[in-house]
């Protein structure tokens, strides 16, 4: 069956809940209208808020000012003004996360080229967001003119090049009479493929009526993607067999199980398996932290406490939609073997050496799957037999210099179905991904493109997507430094995130890796930054916390008098005071990063 723009389930936000389809949009039958309202601009806001996006991360620029004029004025949209552009990506990024679309609006090449490293990353974790970029007068396209913001050639297409690699499709909207079909075929490849897609609008064009938007536009269809049912067939006889005969078989969730739309798929077959079933650590929030079978984060030798022993000793294991890189594989230093392992990805199924099964989607193939598997619950018996709860950290006096392993004690209260919890690239990583997520709690960080600074852009568009929830932030002092700015688009836009600034003074994840004098950086006064970007302007407050009774009543304060303020909390830690997973995967990194050369 065909499925509308409106409630595509295209991204589910991770909320450690059975993966649900994004909210739905409802739609008026379509209207003709007058010709004032008969443009480009109009046509392009109806149809981001048709898709599920009703706000807007923008930059002006004197390209794509009439655009933005027209994105203003449309009622279901809200336009969102941030400090520059790389943030204003990373908001999409994060937004698209939560509502399952997101878009941002720059201008040309300068604007552009600023956004793309967030494009990049957007596209690294599969997330459909609509890069729209004011273009140059559509006059000067084909002539030998030089214009402003390009690096002095009279050629347009430097930005269009660079996007080309990092979005699914591109759109050079200079004319007016393919304007429609190609503004509609960007953001349907952008839903259909989850991937971001970058549409360049000549400045000219936006307020201009065309015959071709002279009806609000209807809301198309998606033909969604259908599995090969012989294949379908053959690779669940096959994985079935497969697993069947096996003595104490896991499962393993992936983070393409979000692009595959097959949480709740992946669910279904862990029920009917009884297996022991863990998440790889980019897949964290996207299955039920509270199943019966949960066994932890499977991450090699920094996996949850005996994930790995369970794991890497099964002699079956199905991995659904994961990614082996050198950073979720430690290096390169995972014990699994091939010929044990059942890899579904989100179209296609290899089961050990061979056979493999393409045109199979992930979710018809697990749902298939749960109805032939036999139970066995070995694995997860032998978790339980050898599973010891995890011992505390050494108390402290309340007064001594915080420690981070006491500071995550405190935050792992704090959780609940009403927060969310943004980690930052470094040692965040590591003690986030040891926090159990309750029902409903939303989990996100960027493990994939590890772009560091993209947490404080991706805070401000997730908590503007999902104002019901307190995001909870975890960012380092370096990764800070990089897009602090829009701390101020926080506030004007009247969020009520909690950020914990962790001020360890450098670059850490990058000194477990390899050490020297430029992971050091000035120190600055985190807090005094914040009240200054305040200005008395909007809701926020802020505290410095140097032991664990300051941290106490920090926490206190910002979910207790200032619930309803941005809330900054800065905390001081010994420079060396890291977990003990990132000792341990860094040095597993350093050492591939650092092999030599093979022999010529």
């Amino acid at each position: 069956m065909d499925t509308k723009i409106g409630s595509l389930d295209t991204c589910p936000p991770r909320n450690n809940d059975i993966c649900c389809p994004s909210k739905t949009t409802q739609h008026s039958p379509s209207q003709t209208l007058t010709a004032p309202e008969a443009t480009l601009g109009r046509h392009l806001a109806r149809r981001l808020v048709q898709m599920g996006v009703s706000d807007v991360f923008s930059v002006p620029g004197d390209f794509n000012l009439t655009l933005l004029d027209h994105l203003l004025a449309e009622p279901g949209l809200n336009l969102v003004g941030c400090c520059n552009e790389l943030n204003a990506g990373y908001a999409a990024d994060g937004y698209a996360r939560s509502r399952g679309v997101g878009a941002c609006v720059v201008t040309f090449t300068v604007g552009g080229l600023s956004v793309l490293n967030a494009i990049a990353g957007a596209y690294s974790e599969n997330l459909p967001v609509v890069c729209i970029v004011g273009g140059p007068n559509s006059n000067d396209y084909g002539t030998n003119r030089v214009l402003h913001h390009t690096i002095g050639l009279a050629d347009f297409t430097q930005e269009l090049r660079c996007f080309q690699t990092v979005t699914c499709y591109q759109a050079v909207v200079n004319n007016l009479e393919d304007a429609h079909e190609q503004i509609d075929t960007a953001i349907s490849t952008a839903l259909k493929e989850s991937k971001p897609v970058y549409i360049s609008i000549s400045c000219n064009l936006p307020a201009i009526p065309h015959p071709t938007f002279s009806r609000d536009p209807v809301p198309f269809s998606l033909s969604p993607k259908i599995s090969n049912q012989l294949g379908l067939e053959a690779a669940i006889e096959a994985a079935a067999e497969f697993l069947n005969k096996a003595v104490k078989p896991v499962m393993v969730a992936g983070p393409k199980m979000r692009v595959a739309k097959a949480c709740n798929a992946f669910v279904e077959l862990a029920d009917a398996a009884g297996y022991a079933m863990a998440v790889m650590p980019s897949a964290k929030g996207l299955v039920p932290e509270h199943h019966p079978h949960f066994i932890g984060t499977y991450w090699g030798a920094v996996s949850t406490a005996f994930c790995a022993e369970i794991v890497e000793s099964a002699d079956a294991y199905l991995f659904a939609g994961p990614i082996f890189n050198d950073y979720s594989s430690v290096g390169y230093s995972l014990l699994l073997k091939r010929e044990r392992a059942i890899v579904v990805q989100p179209d296609r199924v290899v089961i050990g050496n061979g056979p493999a099964f393409g045109c199979v989607l992930m979710k018809d193939f697990l749902k298939g799957l749960a109805k032939k598997i036999k139970k066995n619950a070995i694995a997860f018996e032998n978790y339980s037999r050898i599973f010891v709860p995890e011992g505390q950290p050494l108390k402290c006096d309340p007064t001594e210099p915080l420690r981070v392993n006491i500071m995550f004690q405190h935050i792992q209260k704090m959780l609940s179905s009403d927060t969310a919890v943004i980690a930052e690239t470094g040692d965040s990583w590591f003690n986030c991904q040891k926090l159990k997520l309750p029902k409903g709690c939303g989990y996100e960080f960027q493990m994939q493109y590890g772009s560091i600074g993209w947490s404080v852009g991706a805070t401000l568009g997730y908590a503007q997507a999902v104002p019901e929830k307190r995001v909870l932030a975890f960012i380092g002092d370096g990764s800070f430094q990089v897009t602090a700015q829009d701390i101020s688009t926080m506030l004007r836009s009247g969020q009520k995130t909690i950020i914990f600034l962790i001020n360890n003074g450098g670059y850490t994840i990058e000194v477990e890796i390899h050490d020297g004098p430029y992971n050091v950086i000035k120190n600055w006064n985190y807090t005094g930054l914040v009240d200054a970007i305040h200005n008395g302007e909007g809701k926020c407050w802020t505290s410095k916390v140097f032991c664990e009774e300051e941290l106490v009543n920090a926490i206190e304060t910002a979910t207790g008098p200032k619930k309803d303020c941005l809330c900054f909390i800065e905390v001081i830690v010994h420079k060396d005071d890291t977990s003990k997973e990132l000792l341990e995967w860094g040095s597993r990194v350093s050492a591939a990063n650092s092999r030599p050369p093979n022999p010529q």
